[in-house]
């Protein structure tokens, strides 16, 4: 029983498959979860109507929602050419900020024809006014109304190449927004080149454009024909290089930028269409670098949003890790310093973040499951205690706490020799003391590795009250047969060989 247990961290073939095959499975849960949050959301630029054509500080006029009659009256007057296009464009636009609005006007017979032709304007003015009318449309809930801009995509993405900054991030958010819900607008886009787009936008200095260019490439690498229609097309372009760089050039800076990037590099691993090409391109060397800067802006208190950054990053490189060939990610991971990095940022964000201990966790995890390098580095670094005390905290960060102690501990003698130098059995006293089975099992199985490899530990064990602690899941269907195993095995003899010394030592003792 136990030895096909203790495969779980052994190095060997049929170990190392499980292994991975119970990473695959957890990272499948992390992405779920992922998408339940929603980066998949669509996302609205207002902030331009609160300027007036002036240049000067408007005032948002609320707005009811428009009438079958008032949309075509004023459909009709921005038709005639007048000089007040721009201010009857401005008013549909904030009658389409209703959805009943959005809905009667996309009805209409000749509304969209109207309104791309607007679009397509040779005046600047009018021809933003109608981009932000787009763009309502765009951040409509109902698919019927996305599918009816789809006339206007084509043009969407011939606007990227423009000059007009603020032009072009609206054109770009319009097409994320587009892009979220509906199959027919990310089935005519490929086609129609929103990658080479992309691509080309890019490359562009202005920091909106990036990030906006970012938000749309996250909705298209969610969607779920990503893995075989979108991702391959994304790889045999230079987007990953230039999200690469924009991920990991100067933060600080462009933190939105930044994020934006992280996320779209994480849903490309996590496809594992190719990711040993990213790694070839020195992805992990270069996000590690990343993290290593990260973790010495929280030296200097520049935290602001961090976590939000940090989190896809350690994604990317768990995923990594977590392939099935990684001797190429392995040999750009070998710095010590990526374990203090984690350490710290466990600490500093222990309380107000706490699902970032998880992912710190995650990627120990991943680290320490073959390399000894890692293993030897959290002891000989001193971060043991460190990682003890999460012992006492929430329920997975016990769990993976645990088994990153398993990983030291299946190196064997050496490992768990330190490990219980460090005063390891009275921590798992207590997490034995709790009632989650999934905790207490995997407290089960380092207490057999350190068992296995130093089996002195058992007679700690038991002084310390090891047996009381044991006996009281005894009747728990889930954990019975493994703490009989381990009394038997390593236990019960340690207990024998107790009362034997104890024995032998009275028959010494002088009779004055």
């Amino acid at each position: 029983m136990w030895s096909r247990r203790s495969c779980r961290y052994r190095p060997d073939a049929s170990g190392l498959e499980e292994l991975r095959a119970r990473r695959r499975e957890q990272e499948s849960a992390l992405r779920k979860a992922r998408r339940q949050q929603q980066l998949v959301s669509k996302r609205l630029l207002r902030e331009d109507s609160l300027v007036n054509g002036d240049g000067q500080a408007g005032v948002e006029i609320g707005s009811e929602p428009l009438s079958e009659q008032e949309i075509l009256q004023l459909l009709r007057d921005v038709q005639r050419g007048t000089e007040e296009r721009k201010k009857l464009l401005s008013r549909l636009r904030q009658g389409l900020q209703h959805k009943e609005t959005q809905q009667k006007f996309v009805r209409l017979e000749g509304s969209m024809r109207v309104l791309i032709g607007l679009f397509t304007s040779s005046l600047a003015n009018v021809q933003m006014e109608a981009a932000r009318c787009l763009h309502e449309l765009s951040h409509s809930s109902d698919p019927a109304v996305a599918e009816a801009c789809l006339p206007a995509t084509s043009y969407l993405l011939t606007y990227l190449s423009g000059h007009s900054v603020e032009f072009t991030e609206l054109c770009l958010y319009t097409l994320g927004n587009l892009a979220v819900e509906s199959d027919a607008v990310r089935k005519q886009l490929l086609p129609q080149g929103i990658i080479p787009a992309l691509a080309s936008c890019i490359q562009s200095p202005h920091v909106a454009v990036q990030e906006g260019l970012g938000y749309v490439l996250s909705q298209l690498l969610q969607a779920r024909e990503a893995p075989t229609k979108i991702i391959p097309l994304v790889l045999d372009s230079v987007l990953p290089q230039h999200m690469l760089r924009l991920v990991s050039s100067n933060p600080e800076l462009g933190m939105g930028v930044a994020v934006e990037f992280a996320w779209c590099l994480h849903y490309i691993v996590c496809s594992h269409v190719n990711n040993s090409l990213l790694i070839s391109q020195g992805m992990v060397s270069t996000l590690v670098l990343l993290l290593l800067e990260l973790a010495s802006m929280i030296s200097k208190a520049a935290t602001e949003g961090l976590e939000l950054l940090i989190c896809p990053v350690l994604r990317c490189l768990s995923n990594l890790l977590a392939e099935d060939e990684t001797e190429g990610c392995k040999v750009q991971i070998q710095d010590e310093r990526l374990l203090v990095a984690l350490f710290l940022f466990m600490q500093y964000f222990l309380q107000q973040h706490p699902f970032l201990v998880q992912e710190c966790l995650w990627l120990l995890n991943n680290l320490t499951a073959d390399e000894p390098i890692f293993c030897s580095a959290v002891l000989t670094l001193d971060l043991l205690p460190a990682l003890l005390q999460l012992l006492s905290c929430s329920r997975m960060v016990t769990l993976l706490a645990l088994t990153v102690l398993c990983n030291i501990a299946e190196k064997g003698h050496a490992y768990c020799h330190q490990l219980h130098q460090k005063a390891v059995l009275p921590s798992l006293l207590s997490t034995l003391a709790l009632s989650d089975a999934q905790v207490v099992g995997q407290s089960l199985e380092l207490l057999h590795l350190l068992f296995l490899h130093l089996p002195e530990a058992a007679d700690d064990f038991l002084s310390q009250a090891g047996l009381q602690a044991l006996e009281q899941h005894q009747d728990n269907p889930q954990l019975q047969e493994r703490v009989r195993a381990l009394s038997e095995t390593y236990l019960q003899p340690a207990a024998a060989s107790l009362i034997s010394c104890a024995g032998a030592s009275a028959t010494v003792l002088p009779s004055s």
